[in-house]
């Protein structure tokens, strides 16, 4: 059952995400005087400031930071057991582990002092490698439908970085951003009950 911890973790992140989302007082960067958390408008980084955009305590924060740690601790599990199902190399699987480990570490920097951006970027270095090395597992593997479950993923984390960079475009790209957030999550809960399926059931006498 400690294979399952990657899921559990991420059902019990989603979770705390509502709740979170429920204690927020208001504001977005489309309109600073709104009551609550819009799921159209807001940004998940809106939970974790230490005050709401119209200027409020943010009473959501406790609650979004124990989500955030939480999340980032089932990930590293996952990248920590995924390749020891794989038949990659020793180094691809060492590679997995470390930066995989490494991303999630730097994602709990999110709700720090330093530049959101930095750290973003940094975490998305590391997350990206650890990605390419899950979908050579994947494909070694010959799990084909979570390998093109993977390949939707990058499509969505493409369009987000279009509507990003697309000022026309950017006030969808808080909504594309929570569904391409949960597809993600959706994607990593699967490979790990595919893996904890793989392991035979122990009969006892």
């Amino acid at each position: 059952m400690l294979v399952l911890i990657p899921a559990l973790g991420i059902l019990l992140f989603v979770t705390l995400y509502i709740v979170a989302a429920y204690y927020y007082p208001g504001g977005s960067q489309f309109d600073k005087n709104a009551v609550g958390f819009s799921w159209k408008n807001n940004y998940w980084c809106n939970l974790l400031n230490d005050n709401a955009i119209n200027g409020m305590k943010n009473t959501a924060q406790p609650v979004a930071i124990t989500a955030m740690v939480i999340l980032c601790v089932a990930l590293s599990i996952f990248w920590w057991q995924f390749p020891g199902y794989t038949t990659l190399t020793k180094r691809y699987r060492l590679a997995i582990q470390v930066c995989g480990i490494i991303a999630m570490v730097t994602g709990l920097l999110l709700f720090s002092k330093i530049d959101h951006d930095w750290i973003t970027n940094l975490a998305s270095l590391f997350g990206l490698i650890a990605m390419t090395g899950t979908f050579t597992g994947l494909y070694k593997n010959k799990w084909t439908i979570l390998f093109y479950f993977g390949l939707l993923n990058v499509a969505l984390v493409a369009a987000n970085n279009f509507l990003y960079y697309n000022k026309e475009l950017i006030s969808y790209l808080p909504l594309v951003q929570k569904i391409t957030f949960l597809t993600f999550l959706s994607w990593i809960t699967c490979i790990d009950i595919k893996i904890f399926n793989l392991i035979p059931s122990q009969q006892t006498n």
